[in-house]
């Protein structure tokens, strides 16, 4: 469908689907081919795999798509990995420190292509998509600059690491995660996510590999790859970024096999107010929550909030969420221009945003309170730009405990709210999805806060500020079913993919122990 028309906007000269991809092959020609990509084993390019059609979030114009394997082809790239991961265990920290300090160079020099790929192929805004890419940068060169204290008493694992991550944080999450994995001596194994992202992991993946760096990558469904990539015995870990669905079938192959695993698992993460009176700050920060549109494992779609607080908590949120920017990443009046400054672009495609609307309209239709229903009428968008998969911020009061809304995290631009009496209320309604990875209390009262905040079920709580993954020596994890396994961040991500002493127990959460850093 087309949106209200903007007047005078056109597409940055040079920041085409098209632009983007010649400069893909100029950079990488030995990973994309013609319309196509291709898949890296056994430290080789090949034209395998099914390729299937994509279309771009920004606007349903085609991309390359996922060039998918079968189970036989996906088993072959295992076996090979595994004996990359037996010669790259051996060879010394200095050399690994180096060819991936030289990978990190190279994805440097490139940085603005693997940018404008995330443009297109997962929808981020122009300012998201470079920082994606800086934080992997930046995040692994703290590794490299730190790693030797690390490893002390450490070794490799016996296989290679696989890697099945979302496609929300192609970049900061798995590029960042594969890096640190092959710079602690193992070889690394990526499977493409299903919904975008593959041209600037190829791309990424074709820079490393360059450096000598053993990295496997692939395409292929979950169900038809996960007897290679989750229980093939070559396989030393298993690392997975995405649903609780998923992650729960992960978990009991990986259970099974006594294997080695991360995996990171969405939760409802909650925002709750008691007792607070600083309604500036929180206006000042509604709208950096909505970034991505809140498809990211960290957002806050979920606010807690005391009922007598109600009235003052509208009157700081709804200004704030008004003011929120949605459209077109790469659109601007005048050529010249700079890139628009955007709280975010489109869902990941049209048929989020459909579910999604969807979600709403059923919640609304079973009694829950629109206070606030966004539109695309002043959104910046090309004329005629069909704007199947963006859906403006929506907020809702009280949403029904039959609704999905009312307990799974909606990976989107839709905030509900829940108004509570007492404090075991709002405990309970900020524990409402058995664990998530991070919360807020905004409280004016220190020892309120002190007092029940150990007793959210968030990894990490903020006092009044939202939380992040984090970066560099910042840990990361989740309670409840929220996550699986060991920890990572900082020194936890090298300790997870290396063993240790005999008897060794990793922080994380397992199902025998849960045990903190």
């Amino acid at each position: 469908m087309a949106p209200t028309l903007t007047p005078n906007l056109t597409l940055k000269p040079g920041t085409a689907w098209s632009d983007a991809w010649q400069r893909c092959i100029a950079a990488a020609p030995e990973s994309f081919q013609d319309d196509r990509v291709l898949n890296l084993w056994a430290a080789q390019w090949h034209a395998d795999g099914r390729a299937l059609p994509a279309t771009s979030p920004v606007d349903l114009s085609p991309i390359a798509g996922p060039p998918r394997l079968d189970a036989a082809t996906a088993q072959q790239a295992v076996r090979a990995s595994l004996d990359q991961h037996r010669a790259w265990r051996h060879v010394p920290l200095p050399e690994r420190r180096a060819r991936v300090g030289a990978a990190l160079d190279a994805l440097t020099e490139h940085r603005e292509l693997l940018a404008l790929l995330l443009v297109w192929e997962i929808g981020k805004p122009w300012r998201l998509a470079q920082a994606d890419v800086d934080r992997a940068i930046d995040g692994v060169r703290w590794y490299v600059e730190g790693i030797e204290p690390m490893l002390t008493d450490r070794s490799p694992l016996d296989g290679p690491v696989s890697n099945i991550a979302s496609w929300n944080y192609p970049m900061s999450v798995l590029v960042h995660a594969m890096l640190v994995q092959a710079l602690a001596g193992n070889a690394v194994i990526a499977k493409t996510p299903t919904d975008g992202g593959v041209a600037c992991l190829t791309l990424a993946s074709a820079l490393a590999a360059r450096e000598g760096i053993p990295i496997t990558l692939v395409s292929g469904s979950g169900g038809e790859l996960s007897e290679a990539l989750v229980r093939s015995p070559e396989i030393g870990c298993v690392s997975f970024v995405g649903g609780r669905d998923t992650g729960a079938r992960i978990a009991t192959a990986v259970a099974d096999l006594g294997k080695r695993h991360i995996l990171e698992q969405e939760g409802l993460n909650t925002w709750g107010l008691w007792n607070y009176s600083d309604w500036d700050s929180l206006t000042a920060v509604i709208p950096k929550l909505f970034d991505y549109g809140k498809q990211r494992c960290t957002a806050y779609p979920r606010f807690v909030v005391q009922r007598e607080l109600f009235a003052d908590f509208l009157a700081a949120y709804l200004p704030a969420v008004r003011s929120i920017r949605t459209g077109h990443p790469l659109a601007v009046e005048n050529p010249s221009d700079p890139l628009p400054t955007l709280d975010f672009g489109p869902l990941i495609n049209a048929a989020k945003a459909k579910e999604l609307g969807d979600h709403v309209a059923e919640a609304i239709d079973r009694g829950a309170v629109p206070l606030h229903r966004g539109t695309l009428a002043e959104g910046h968008f090309l004329p005629g730009q069909d704007t199947s998969a963006y859906l403006p911020p929506v907020t809702l009061l009280n949403p029904p405990p039959s609704s999905p809304l009312h307990h799974a995290e909606p990976f989107g631009p839709v905030d509900t709210i829940v108004l509570v009496d007492t404090e075991a209320e709002l405990l309970a309604a900020m524990n409402a999805s058995n664990g998530a990875l991070v919360a807020t209390l905004s409280t004016d009262e220190p020892e309120t806060y002190e007092r029940l905040a150990p007793q959210i079920r968030a990894f990490k709580t903020g006092h009044g500020k939202p939380r992040s993954r984090g970066d560099r020596d910042e840990l990361f994890g989740g309670f409840g079913a929220s996550w699986r396994g060991a920890f990572v961040g900082g020194e936890l991500l090298v300790r997870a993919v290396t063993e240790g002493p005999a008897g060794e127990r990793l922080p994380g959460n397992f199902p025998e122990y849960q045990l903190n850093a």
